[in-house]
């Protein structure tokens, strides 16, 4: 198991690891921050991040990954630098959020890999856990948000979203021109995912408006982890 250089304090209780999980365009962004929100009213120290990037480095892994000017990236070089991102973001912000105690929410984790990489580009989930165990140390979030969605409508609001950064910022459209076909595959794969690991991921039905998906949130983190209480 890999071990990282810095000692967890015994004196500040082990903080919460969240991720949320899903489809492009299923609203996740949203979701988190509106949970951020509440956790930071109850005066909970919270970290939001994201995957990948959350550091000087992952963000410019990042860059390469979701520029459609990497379109002909193979499939394990795209494996490759999803976890050289994620190695860096464990070491450099999720790691030392935990050990002072902080509630880390993250948008996607290892069952973004696992779904897109495993089910969308059929690579697999057993190469994907083996690297998680070797270049994450087995580190599981306290609790996953999945966020399950059609996947026409998720998909179209993300290349919505895309082409309009895109006229004004970084593109990060690349993901989006996959097949519908990719995306099913995602989509099953996410599936199987909180199927094997019932205890960790919640399953989300975010079809509906965003108010009624927060209320179904809140509820799973009260559930789950004694957390949103207000």
């Amino acid at each position: 198991m890999l071990c990282y250089d810095f000692a967890v304090s015994t004196h500040v209780p082990r903080g919460k690891f969240i991720t949320f999980e899903g489809l492009d365009g299923c609203g996740k962004s949203t979701q988190m921050k509106k949970l951020a929100a509440v956790l930071d009213a109850q005066g909970l120290d919270v970290v939001v991040t994201r995957e990948p990037g959350g550091t000087e480095t992952g963000e410019k892994i990042r860059r390469l990954l979701v520029d459609t000017a990497t379109s002909g990236l193979s499939a394990r070089a795209e494996l490759a630098l999803m976890f050289a991102s994620r190695a860096q973001h464990i070491k450099e912000v999720i790691l030392p959020g935990l050990a002072a105690g902080r509630v880390v929410l993250c948008d996607r984790f290892t069952d973004s890999t696992e779904a897109y990489q495993g089910g969308g580009r059929k690579l697999g989930s057993e190469a994907v856990l083996q690297l998680h165990g070797i270049l994450c140390g087995n580190l599981k979030p306290d609790l996953t948000i999945l966020m399950d969605s059609d996947v026409a409508q998720s998909v179209e609001r993300a290349r919505r979203r895309n082409r309009a950064r895109a006229r004004v910022e970084d593109d990060e459209g690349r993901f989006e021109q996959e097949s519908r076909a990719f995306f099913e595959r995602v989509r099953n794969a996410y599936l199987k995912i909180a199927h094997r690991e019932p205890q960790r991921v919640a399953l989300i039905d975010a079809r509906g408006a965003i108010g009624a998906t927060h209320k179904k949130i809140l509820e799973a983190v009260r559930r789950k982890l004694k957390l949103g209480k207000t």
